[in-house]
């Protein structure tokens, strides 16, 4: 019998691993934190797409008043990836956090 999770996991993007292509749609390929349990994770950028396009989890950056949602889109090249919700400030949060160990 499969469990169903009735609420979605949270979880908080700290950094990111990228590659060198200047095409910011292509440059995240991963993106990690540590959970509230002080575990590191790091997840695929496609991975993250598909628990975001479900509905099983929600992606943020930033803490606090900071704290912006990362969402999914597609690309001029029909590729979907993640950035964050337009804030005010950088157009994507996600290329400004360092990188992933």
């Amino acid at each position: 019998m499969a469990y169903i999770h009735s609420t979605k996991t949270t979880l908080t993007i700290g950094c990111i691993n990228k590659d060198e292509r200047k095409n910011p749609y292509e440059r995240i390929i991963n993106v990690g934190g540590v959970t509230t349990f002080g575990t590191r994770w790091k997840k695929s950028q496609p991975t993250v797409v598909r628990e975001i396009d479900a509905g099983t989890h929600e992606y943020y950056v930033g803490q606090g008043i900071y704290r912006v949602r990362v969402i999914t889109a597609t690309s001029p090249y029909g590729n979907k990836y993640i950035k964050t919700e337009a804030d005010g400030k950088e157009p994507n949060n996600l290329l400004s956090l360092p990188e992933c160990p």
